[in-house]
């Protein structure tokens, strides 16, 4: 089954349901509603797929400007719902595509827009995803990008660029020989966020900061899914850094430095260094493992997580990405591979691209991931994604000693679609998954 949407470029980014906690004994919340905001538009669809779960349809869609005009907030991210039925959604800037972090909040019944989630306190630079605790009355929100910014693609210039204003002009990046993509005006020249934000989720304020880095980037948070644990995980995409971030005291948290994925020095790359680009972090619903997808070099990773503090790699698996064998680019030095991977190729089809987000199933057992983490990102750095269309993959997971398998027998492909190649991102299982 399809559901069209009735308008384009909305970028339909992510996605939650409109009751999905049960750790404050709503027992009876029924996954029968997805919301879809959207990245680019920042409009908001409610999508029924409770009536025929084999034929979801459009139930409610809230429009742009009652977002901009009520809200002060665009450029709509991550879904979740709050203890109290209510669906909270992250936002990455202003309606104008300046930076500017929060949430806004729908009725949980009703769908209508509330207005804006945080009380009266200062609005992070930029903002992402979030995840909470409701027992450690906790919640934490990653940076993410400006969204203006983001939108004209990645530039190596707005590197090492502090939060600040300025003025500049930029032509299109030049990669593998191709003419330049895109142009751009700007006026703000801080680009990549670098805050990890907690907030109390009673009181809805901003309680600490913890700054990451220079061009850390942190995008993907996630919560022990133990109710009572004080702890998680915060993936930093520029950096190639996972953070673990846990209660040290009273209302205190703190961050530490757990995992570092080094960059690659390559030629024939918009850079001399490609760093690890971590998109998505998933942790499995009996906390025994973590899982990362490097969108740039191209692997998922697996780590067993038996002592939180020095999460161990027991699983890797290339399903793409830029430094693939025959490729534009070569890898001139690799802290951790002998050679450079090789293409995959999976029911006679060549995947392009590199792991985007990724869906774990409740058993552990299937994990699931796309190739798509951006249009703009996407035509920029995998044209091929775009023109031929991404891909959904199975990877088979060793739950007992750990290990990854790309499952050769399963390819979803959205090249295939009847109006045209598609661009897929977010996965969700309709009774629950490891991030609902």
């Amino acid at each position: 089954h399809r559901l069209p949407m009735p308008n384009l470029k909305d970028e339909l980014h992510s996605s939650g349901w409109s009751a999905g906690c049960t750790c404050f004994d709503n027992t009876t919340a029924k996954r029968n509603k997805l919301i879809l905001p959207c990245l680019i538009s920042s409009r908001i669809y409610v999508v029924d797929v409770g009536s025929q779960c084999r034929a979801p349809k459009l139930c409610k869609m809230i429009e742009p400007v009652d977002v901009f005009w009520k809200c002060n907030k665009g450029y709509l991210c991550v879904v979740h719902s709050l203890p109290n039925g209510d669906v909270l959604i992250s936002n990455m800037g202003d309606p104008a595509g300046n930076g500017k972090g929060g949430f806004i909040v729908l009725d949980g019944e009703t769908f209508e827009l509330k207005g804006n989630w945080e009380n009266e306190c200062e609005a992070p630079p930029t903002g992402y995803d979030f995840w909470y605790q409701p027992r450690h009355n906790v919640l934490i929100s990653t940076a993410g990008l400006v969204p203006k910014r983001a939108g004209c693609g990645f530039n190596p210039n707005d590197l090492k660029k502090g939060e600040g204003i300025g003025i500049e002009f930029w032509g299109g990046v030049l990669l593998h020989g191709q003419p330049p993509l895109l142009t751009c005006f700007s006026f703000l020249s801080g680009v990549f966020g670098r805050r990890l934000n907690v907030w109390n989720l009673s009181c809805r304020t901003l309680t600490q900061c913890f700054d990451l880095g220079e061009d850390s980037l942190p995008l993907s948070v996630k919560f022990l899914h133990n109710p009572d644990a004080a702890e998680g995980y915060v993936s930093c995409a520029l950096s190639g850094i996972i953070y673990r971030f846990y209660k040290c005291e009273a209302n205190n948290w703190s961050v530490e430095e757990v995992i570092r994925i080094p960059a690659k020095d390559v030629t024939g790359w918009i850079m001399p260094k490609m760093p690890a680009f971590t998109v998505d972090l998933i942790i499995s619903m009996d906390d025994r493992y973590l899982y990362l997808s490097n969108w740039l070099h191209g692997d998922i990773r697996q780590y067993e997580l038996s002592r939180s503090c020095k999460p161990r790699l027991v699983g890797q698996v290339f399903v793409g990405g830029s430094i693939l064998r025959g490729g534009p680019v070569t890898v001139c030095r690799d802290e951790e591979l002998k050679c450079q991977p090789d293409p995959l190729v999976i029911k006679c089809k060549r995947v392009y691209g590199g792991p985007s987000k990724m869906q774990l199933s409740l058993d552990g057992k299937r994990l699931y991931v796309t190739n798509s983490f951006y249009s703009t990102w996407d035509k920029q750095f995998y044209p091929n994604v775009v023109k031929e269309g991404s891909v959904m993959l199975q990877i088979d997971v060793d739950t007992e000693k750990g290990g990854l398998t790309v499952n050769k027998n399963f390819l979803v492909d959205f090249g295939k679609e009847p109006n045209g190649p598609c661009l897929a991102h977010d996965i969700r299982f309709p009774c629950g998954d490891s991030t609902s």
